[in-house]
């Protein structure tokens, strides 16, 4: 129970908690999940795709955003708040190569939107913002770069990471696997494909998946390519379960 503690933003809890967080990454949890594996010479970013009308127009949901060259963004949780990110980071891209004449790199907006989110945690009159960002992209020398973002305004770096909901599952088949899914593109995306399938995602239609290569615009994976992949995945997860299931008679 807050108690009370969670009516303004700048009352701490007696354990130290500000609820008006714990409230966010609430909302994170409760969010579409989303993967990001990240390679030698690119980023593959799987998304859920949460039920939409028949009467709505798929482009208006996508998850996964360009931000700047060499640099996309996904996230989890709220999307009005994700807009808000997403708007002001591709500002902040246009800017720094104005004034700077050089594009940022990824640690640069990963900061950028971390600050960002801190400030609305430390005055009152407004909320944290309920999203998960996960900043993907290549900095000047083409190294790739991944990034997680929480409401708390806290980042840090990782080779690949899960967001959203299921995403302690996925997480743990991650941390398991080690770095045996970031070899190349189609491993990345081949395992990709592997942990969204994991967590009930069975068909092309509840998921989207991008790949991000350096100095190349962001390319989402087009239908028939998608069900190819998913088509192939699931037969060879069928064909593991029959080899394991002669290997135990």
């Amino acid at each position: 129970m807050a108690d009370g503690y969670d009516s303004a933003m700048t009352i701490f809890s007696p354990d130290g908690h500000l609820w008006q967080v714990q409230y966010a990454q609430e909302a994170v949890r409760r969010g579409s999940l989303v993967i990001a594996i990240r390679t030698q010479d690119c980023i593959v970013l799987g998304v859920e795709k949460r039920y939409m009308g028949q009467l709505q127009e798929e482009i208006t949901v996508h998850k996964i955003c360009p931000v700047g060259d060499n640099i996309a963004i996904a996230f989890a949780g709220l999307t009005a708040d994700a807009r808000v990110l997403i708007n002001r980071a591709r500002v902040e891209c246009q800017s720094h190569k104005l004034n700077i004449d050089q594009h940022p790199t990824v640690s640069y907006i990963s900061r950028f939107i971390a600050e960002l989110k801190k400030s609305y945690t430390q005055g009152s009159g407004r909320r944290p913002f309920g999203v998960c960002c996960l900043v993907s992209g290549f900095d000047e020398n083409g190294t790739a770069r991944l990034f997680q973002t929480e409401p708390s305004g806290n980042f840090y770096e990782f080779s690949a990471c899960a967001i959203g909901r299921n995403s302690e599952a996925v997480f743990e088949q991650l941390e398991k696997a080690g770095s045996a899914p970031t070899a190349d593109e189609q491993s990345a995306i081949t395992w990709t494909i592997r942990l969204l399938i994991s967590v009930g995602l069975l068909n092309r239609d509840s998921i989207d998946l991008a790949v991000l290569k350096f100095n190349q615009p962001l390319r989402l994976l087009d239908t028939k390519t998608l069900v190819d992949h998913v088509a192939r995945v699931q037969r060879e997860i069928e064909e593991e379960g029959r080899t394991h299931q002669r290997l135990n008679i």
